[in-house]
């Protein structure tokens, strides 16, 4: 269980939340945080002030989805012996928002060993939300054929290896792929073809549409020495520079963890399956193993909420719990 002193270090500004300690990926794994993105100002507010004014309404949203990640369905190690169950915890969680998402964001690992009776069982599950949901592959979706199961799947109408695009209530939604011919340990890759792809496909927008950009790998460089970032994002990132407000959501490093840069701001969401260690806390990546009692403390759901008129994505991290 996360000590206090890791949760808040310096309460500044009254509000629960630590900035120097926002970093720290796992400190809002007990309680949550809302995540206001506002001129490229990134503004947090602990849940527990439900009631301060200062508060942005998100339950009075004009749209609102969540993002799930890493369900990694057939893991049976002692790091999660349940994935399923974990899964449908999540689900249940979704089901109990008080503002319904119009839809899912399921940022890869969908499966553990791309077998399709794991996909079946993620399907079957997430069935129950009665919502759509748009996948993006995790490196453990395609060990098998180059991914053709989860294109045929998961992503008929996209481009090349499963990159597409799709609007929804003037917020203009980005797929991209940057896990095939991953090497052990290695940075993802986008490749020419995707960037640009990319390019074309945002060109003819405003630079008011708000921009979410949702992929497998970290799209800022969390971690290189455990491959835990894009080598060519940067290139992908130079063609959104011109919005005001971007949003990229990631799975892969089973961790809350954000980061604001200029207009961007990058967040990546917990596993619904087993933790991974905190950046060069450990040996290696991997499944990490908790005491069987904290272990849906240190597994997530994350709700994202859109404001017409306020230039604003509220993203809110919750646990199992």
């Amino acid at each position: 269980m996360t000590k206090t002193k890791d949760e808040i270090l310096y309460d500044h500004h009254h509000d629960g939340i630590d900035r120097r300690g926002f970093l720290k990926c796992m400190a809002w794994a007990g309680t949550g945080a809302l995540c206001v993105m506002q001129g490229g100002v990134l503004k947090s507010y602990a849940l527990n002030r439900a009631g301060d004014p200062a508060l942005p309404a998100a339950a009075k949203s004009e749209l609102s989805f969540v993002q799930i990640s890493d369900s990694h369905m057939g893991f049976n190690k002692p790091a999660n012996p349940d994935v399923a169950g974990t899964l449908k915890a999540a689900v249940d969680k979704i089901n109990a928002l008080s503002s319904p998402p119009e839809f899912l964001l399921h940022t890869g690992d969908i499966s553990h060993l791309s077998k399709p009776a794991e996909f079946d069982t993620v399907d079957q599950i997430l069935k129950a939300t009665g919502k759509e949901t748009f996948f993006v592959p995790g490196e453990h979706d395609v060990l098998e054929d180059d991914g053709k199961q989860f294109l045929e799947r998961y992503a008929k109408n996209s481009k090349g290896a499963g990159w597409y695009s799709f609007d929804q209530k003037g917020v203009h939604f980005v797929g991209l792929v940057n896990v095939m011919n991953l090497k052990a340990g290695g940075l993802g890759t986008l490749g020419h073809d995707q960037l640009e792809w990319l390019e074309g496909d945002v060109k003819h927008l405003k630079s008011s549409t708000p921009i979410v950009v949702f992929a497998h790998i970290p799209l800022w460089t969390v971690y290189p020495q455990w491959g835990w970032g894009t080598e060519d994002s940067a290139l992908a990132l130079g063609y959104l520079k011109k919005f005001g407000s971007v949003t990229v959501l990631n799975g892969h490093i089973h961790q809350t963890m954000q980061k604001v840069e200029g207009n961007v701001t990058f967040h990546t969401a917990a596993s619904t399956a087993f933790p991974q260690p905190a950046p060069g806390k450990a040996e290696a990546p991997g499944p990490m193993k908790v005491p069987a009692e904290q272990l849906r403390s240190v597994l997530g759901i994350t709700d994202v909420n859109y404001v017409r008129g306020h230039h604003a994505l509220a993203v809110v991290d919750s646990t199992l719990a």
